[in-house]
C-alpha cells in the first residue's frame, strides 16, 4: 500500500521534464526581454519587475503541481517532487533531515548557477531561480516555509534549505 501511494503521490510530476532544463529555455527567453527592460526601465525597475512575475509565476506552479497530487499535499509529497530540481545532475544535494515536518539539505553543486552565468545572466540567476523556491512552496502547500540563509548563486560554498511544514497553519484552499 505505501508503495502504491508514493506512486501516486509522483503523478504530480508526470509529462514534467526537468527543471534545469525549463530554466535554460525560460532564460534564453526572458533575456532579451529583461534587456530592453533595462534599457528602457533602469536596472532596478527591470529586476523588480523581473522579480514580481517570476514569484508570481512560481505561486502559480506550486498550485499546479499541488492541484495535480492526488490525495493532498504535504511535506513528503513535497520532497518527492524535489526530483524535478535535481533531474539531469541539476543539484548535488546532502539531504541532513527528512521528516514529516522538516525537509533541510545543503547544496553542494548548482548547475542553474552555472547555466545563467555561461548564459551571462548571473547577475540576475537569483531572481531566474532563487526566488522561486520560497513561493513555490507557498503555493504547493501554504503551510511549507523555507529558511535559507545563502546561495551557490550569489557566491556562498553551498545552499542551506531548511523546509518545515506546520501543521497549525492554514492549507491551501480548495
Amino acid at each position: 500500500m505505501e508503495k502504491d501511494k508514493a506512486v501516486d503521490s509522483r503523478a504530480a510530476m508526470d509529462g514534467e521534464i526537468g527543471i534545469l532544463a525549463r530554466r535554460k529555455i525560460e532564460a534564453g527567453i526572458i533575456a532579451p526581454i529583461y534587456e530592453v527592460m533595462r534599457e528602457r526601465l533602469g536596472e532596478e525597475v527591470a529586476q523588480s519587475i523581473l522579480d514580481t512575475a517570476i514569484t508570481r509565476a512560481a505561486i502559480a506552479a506550486g498550485k499546479s503541481f499541488a492541484a495535480k497530487t492526488p490525495g493532498g499535499t504535504t511535506l513528503r509529497t513535497f520532497q518527492e517532487l524535489q526530483d524535478l530540481w535535481t533531474q539531469d545532475d541539476a543539484l548535488v544535494i546532502d539531504v541532513t533531515k527528512a521528516t514529516d515536518e522538516e525537509f533541510h539539505y545543503n547544496v553542494k553543486r548548482c548547475r542553474y548557477a552555472e547555466t545563467y552565468k555561461e548564459m551571462g545572466l548571473g547577475h540576475i540567476g537569483h531572481l531566474l531561480s532563487c526566488n522561486r523556491d520560497g513561493v513555490f512552496c507557498t503555493g504547493y502547500d501554504p503551510r511549507i516555509t523555507l529558511e535559507r540563509t545563502q546561495t551557490v548563486m550569489e557566491g556562498a560554498s553551498h545552499c542551506d534549505f531548511k523546509y518545515r511544514f506546520d501543521e497549525k497553519a492554514k492549507p491551501a484552499a480548495e
